[in-house]
C-alpha cells in the first residue's frame, strides 16, 4: 500500500530517511520533514507500507518552477529522495512510489518528471532507467570562493 505523508510522525518515514541519507541526525530529518508538510502544493511524499504494516520505502518529490537541466517545461516534479529497504528490493515498491509521484506531479501541472544522482552511483543510475526514466546530461559542477582583495 502507498500512503501520502501528511505528517513527520508518519510510522516509517524518518527511519527510512535517516538510511537514505544517514549523514543528517534526526532533527535536520524531522524539521525538513515538517516543512515539507507545511507545503503540500510544493512539497509530496509517499511512503509504502506492506500488508503487515512494516515500512518498505518511500518517495519525495518537489514542484521546480525554474529551469530544471533537461526539460522543456514548467512546473516539473523533482524527485529529491526515493529509497527501498534492501528486505523489499526488486518486488515493485519503487515502481509504485514512483507511480503515486506520478500521478501527484499530474495533479500538480507538472508535464515531466526530472532526477538527478551523483555522476558516480551507477546503482540510482540503473533503478533511474528501470523506472523509465532517460538521461539527459552528465555535468560536473565547479565552484570560486570569492574574496575581496
Amino acid at each position: 500500500m502507498i500512503k501520502a505523508c501528511t505528517s513527520p510522525q508518519q510510522a516509517g518515514w524518518l527511519e527510512l530517511r535517516q538510511a537514505l541519507w544517514p549523514h543528517d541526525d534526526a532533527s535536520e530529518h524531522l524539521n525538513e520533514m515538517s516543512r515539507f508538510c507545511a507545503e503540500p502544493m510544493r512539497f509530496g511524499q509517499f511512503i509504502a507500507i506492506a500488508g503487515d504494516g512494516t515500512p518498505q520505502g518511500f518517495i519525495e518529490i518537489a514542484l521546480q518552477s525554474d529551469y530544471v537541466n533537461g526539460t522543456d517545461s514548467s512546473p516539473v516534479a523533482f524527485l529529491e529522495g526515493i529509497y527501498v529497504a534492501p528486505f523489499a528490493r526488486r518486488r515493485g515498491v519503487a515502481k509504485a512510489l514512483v507511480q503515486a509521484a506520478k500521478l501527484w506531479a499530474l495533479v500538480h501541472g507538472c508535464r515531466e518528471f526530472a532526477s538527478d544522482a551523483a555522476i558516480d552511483n551507477e546503482a540510482s543510475h540503473a533503478m533511474h532507467r528501470a523506472l523509465g526514466f532517460a538521461e539527459t546530461a552528465r555535468v560536473v559542477f565547479f565552484r570560486k570562493v570569492l574574496a575581496a582583495d
